[in-house]
């Protein structure tokens, strides 16, 4: 089998990191993948190194800068990866979209699949059609969560295949055993409840930086840190209302930005908590990579992470909530082998031959 993968990003976003995992695990099971993406600012490949097995097709796109609209920017990234991606199609037996700007750049040639990592509500009209196109128009759809599979049927009347997401469990176990690399966190950082995914709405971070005020006021010790914050999308009103915000409590968060991927394990390890209260989730990847490592975590109240989850993490549901419920984990922290357990038992290998049987299902 031949087939494409299609990704919006080099960076580490959940999407991209689920994408190169995919592709390597299905490489191991001898199918032949390449893995196609925009290469922004220049990159030429992703954020880690990937297995020699997979090929990796950068399509340059160039670098506007701030003030171009975002609406534009979505149309033109459509555009550029459609251009690129359309003369080779023939050379694959199955292209798989992973987001929806790529599954709107594949059907320009032809049909393709298409996973629902999330659903999101969006104002700006390109985005609005993306969304719409690439939930309506693939020829099928894959869901890593019942719940999200669930929230496709009832909008769209779809019914998804549901594959669950692998975790790479043993690589955030390790970093609990990396003491030198948990160490120079430590020294720089403290005592800290740790979140991924950067400032943005759906990552629920004012909610968090409220938290944080009510949990600075018990425990002035802990530091709150912000890693990641690579995303497609226009943040900065969303910024400037966090800083604003974070002005008139009297508080600060270490933004690290993106961290060097193989860093990554030990600062997760480390951290005394993980908080991983987005608004919305299709999974909830980054809180079973902290389960793995053995790192308390406290997560929103959404039916998909109770789905994946279970009872492995402490729940909240607004500000109040998630620093009563950080205060425990700091306080006492609970037993990491239920955590541990569910981590291990979500493998790439398992998601790669599920996706195998997807494939082998499809119309030819």
């Amino acid at each position: 089998m031949r087939l494409a993968l299609l990704t919006y990003s080099t960076k580490p976003r959940g999407g991209v990191v689920h994408t190169l995992a995919l592709a390597e695990a299905l490489a191991l099971q001898g199918v032949t993948v390449d893995v196609w993406t925009l290469g922004r600012g220049g990159d030429t490949g992703f954020f880690r190194p990937v297995d020699p097995a997979v090929g990796v097709r950068a399509v340059p796109f160039a670098d506007l800068g701030p003030d171009e609209p975002f609406g534009e920017r979505i149309a033109r990234s459509i555009d550029v990866l459609a251009a690129a991606f359309g003369p080779a199609r023939s050379a694959y037996d199955v292209v798989h979209a992973q987001d929806c700007l790529s599954a709107n750049a594949a059907l320009r040639s032809g049909p393709c699949a298409r996973t629902v990592h999330h659903l999101d509500t969006f104002t700006t009209p390109e985005l609005v059609a993306c969304h719409e196109r690439a939930v309506v128009e693939p020829g099928a759809l894959v869901c890593v969560s019942a719940a999200v599979a669930d929230e496709v049927e009832a909008g769209w009347g779809r019914v998804p295949t549901v594959i669950p997401n692998g975790v790479a469990a043993e690589r955030f176990a390790a970093g609990a055993d990396d003491e030198m690399g948990r160490l120079r966190w430590r020294r720089r950082l403290g005592r800290y409840v740790l979140a991924v995914g950067g400032i943005e709405p759906r990552k629920g971070t004012l909610d968090l930086l409220e938290a944080y005020s009510l949990l600075r006021a018990e425990q002035p010790d802990v530091r709150l840190v912000l890693a990641g914050g690579e995303t497609l999308f226009d943040h900065r009103a969303y910024r400037a209302a966090f800083d604003d915000r974070a002005a008139e409590l009297g508080v600060r968060a270490d933004l690290l930005g993106v961290v060097d991927d193989a860093a990554l394990p030990s600062l997760v390890a480390e951290a005394a908590a993980l908080a991983f209260v987005s608004t919305k989730e299709g999974f909830g990847l980054a809180a079973l990579e902290a389960l793995a490592a053995g790192t308390p975590v406290v997560a929103r109240q959404l039916p998909v992470l109770r789905e994946v989850l279970g009872e492995t993490v402490e729940y909240a549901v607004d500000p109040a909530s998630i620093s009563a419920a950080l205060g425990r984990v700091l306080d006492d922290p609970p037993d990491p082998t239920p955590g541990q357990d569910l981590a291990r038992g979500f493998t790439w290998a398992r998601a790669a031959r599920a996706h195998r049987e997807f494939y082998a299902g499809l119309p030819g």
